[in-house]
């Protein structure tokens, strides 16, 4: 491996290409939730370097080849090297300016929450495109709720959503049950061994939408937090789903900086739903009704007026 480097014409930015994909690998040996299918992944992207497959390529290109193999080695979705337009630090940050940085990038955002709207025959409509933590989002949540409350059925936009947090999920599923005894979600944790498990919440500070019907619109764009929205809400038979497959990435994960422009991220748990068992990796939420994303809203709502009818 190492006659490879020496005889390429840019050892400089092939050995930088060999430092980051070193360093990758390290991480994701040390900390993926599978430890099982490591040597695997090792094994792969080590052959295709071996193979001058990187030899050629920016590091933006980099990134984009070596995603595409280690998802070839291990259809995981989280699974992926990345390029960043911005440089970042390597420093730690500390763990208060992180909170704080995140927090002004949520409030910004207004925590997922892009519109809520009484639409026609009294349905409402909320446009959710992040699942914000729930200490930092949880006075938005209940005013959506809040404002939702009178309505007669509801549609959750997801088409957007890419993704969140799983506390924030929880707070979002509490609203459409009535107590705190349904078992929503288990994620395990591979650097503690535990499972930690989520249940719907005892005290909220908004009306719980019940007994009324609620669809959930989804896309190939959904991920993540989103896809657990819509799986919790769909599995416990409390929503419909129209709309699109979604994008299949069910495993939480760490994002750690190997240079100015590139981080690999690290599935370093998984989600483990209490009724089947399973999850939504590398397959996604399927809808009830398969339809395609821009027409997801029109069927809904004809959906629901006949069934408020």
């Amino acid at each position: 491996m190492t006659s490879t480097f020496e005889t390429h014409p840019s050892i400089a930015r092939m050995t930088t290409h060999h430092e980051i994909l070193e360093a990758a690998l390290a991480r994701i040996t040390a900390g993926y939730v599978f430890p099982e299918k490591t040597t695997a992944i090792d094994a792969a992207i080590r052959r295709r370097l071996a193979d001058g497959a990187y030899q050629d390529l920016d590091m933006r290109e980099l990134c984009e080849r070596v995603t595409d193999d280690l998802q070839n080695a291990c259809p995981d979705k989280h699974l992926r090297l990345l390029w960043t337009e911005e440089p970042q630090s390597m420093d730690e940050e500390p763990q208060d300016v992180a909170r704080a940085r995140f927090a002004q990038y949520a409030r910004e955002s207004n925590y997922g929450i892009r519109r809520v709207e009484q639409l026609d025959d009294n349905i409402g409509y909320l446009d959710l495109r992040m699942i914000a933590p729930a200490d930092l989002g949880g006075p938005a949540v209940a005013a959506a709720m809040q404002l939702l409350a009178p309505t007669e059925a509801l549609v959750i936009d997801l088409r957007q959503c890419r993704g969140g947090s799983p506390e924030g999920v929880q707070l979002w599923c509490s609203y459409f049950f009535a107590d705190d005894g349904v078992h929503l979600n288990d994620i395990y944790e591979r650097a503690t061994g535990l499972t930690r498990q989520y249940w719907t919440l005892g005290h909220l500070a908004a009306p719980r939408y019940l007994h009324r019907p609620v669809t959930v619109l989804t896309s190939d764009l959904t991920f993540s937090g989103g896809e657990e929205l819509a799986y919790n809400l769909k599995v416990l038979g409390r929503a419909t789903v129209i709309g699109q497959t979604t994008r299949g990435g069910a495993h939480p994960t760490d994002r750690i900086p190997l240079a100015p422009h590139v981080t690999v991220t690290v599935p370093a748990a998984r989600s483990i739903n209490p009724v089947t068992g399973t999850n939504w990796e590398g397959v996604g939420v399927e809808p009830d009704t398969a339809i395609a994303a821009g027409d997801a809203l029109k069927a809904a709502l004809e959906d629901l007026r006949t069934r408020i009818g």
